[in-house]
């Protein structure tokens, strides 16, 4: 058996590339210790002939409980988002940075309360969406957030600084175009929530432009 918690997802990684033996692989992913915790597994979801991959930071309580990416009410604003910018959501895949829910709560039973990854446990998890991207060759990366934009691009990223442009980097050994935004949660979280979203919505119409 792989080594539980040794910080590396990879020796759960399966011989077969296919989205869907990567899917159930991860299933039984024991990579670091977020999987204690967590309900389940949250792999990405969409067509491996995607155009364009949407990367957020890692599962929230909805997406945990449910076991799909982006079906809180993030997922609901970045659906919204995304119609309004003229992207066809059946042509992108939506996945994550981290697969597994981390969460504290003050009290027992109580809800549960986002908490970001570390970079460790980013680094992690990084085989599973480098397989995935090996995977799908999506032709344009959507960045979703500082968390996001760390694990694909190095602790330096800062999203405020290259939100809304087209870049062409290498991630994880492939020429790659990729558009940074901010994530949608951060939206909902903004005090001027229209404005915020506005925000969100231009810097995905570069994406659309950019698969055009």
């Amino acid at each position: 058996m792989p080594p539980e918690d040794a910080y590396t997802a990879a020796p759960f990684l399966p011989s077969r590339g296919s989205l869907t033996a990567l899917r159930e692989a991860a299933a039984a992913c024991r990579g670091c210790p977020l999987h204690r915790a967590a309900t389940q597994t949250v792999f990405g979801t969409g067509k491996a002939t995607a155009r364009v991959m949407l990367v957020g930071e890692q599962p929230g309580d909805q997406e945990d409980r449910q076991g799909t990416p982006f079906v809180g009410p993030a997922g609901n604003l970045l659906d919204r988002a995304l119609a309004d910018a003229d992207i066809d959501l059946a042509e992108a895949y939506l996945t994550n940075a981290v697969k597994h829910f981390k969460f504290t709560r003050s009290e027992p039973r109580k809800r549960r309360i986002h908490k970001a990854p570390t970079l460790r446990e980013m680094t992690a998890c990084a085989p599973w969406l480098a397989a995935e991207l090996a995977a799908v060759e999506p032709e344009l990366l959507v960045v979703l957030g500082a968390t996001a934009g760390k694990a694909l691009l190095g602790n330096s990223f800062r999203v405020t600084r290259v939100r809304g442009t087209l870049l062409e980097e290498e991630i994880h050994g492939r020429p790659q175009r990729l558009v940074p935004t901010v994530h949608p949660s951060a939206v909902l979280r903004s005090d001027d929530r229209d404005a915020a979203y506005r925000g969100l919505v231009s810097d995905l119409e570069v994406a659309a432009r950019a698969l055009e």
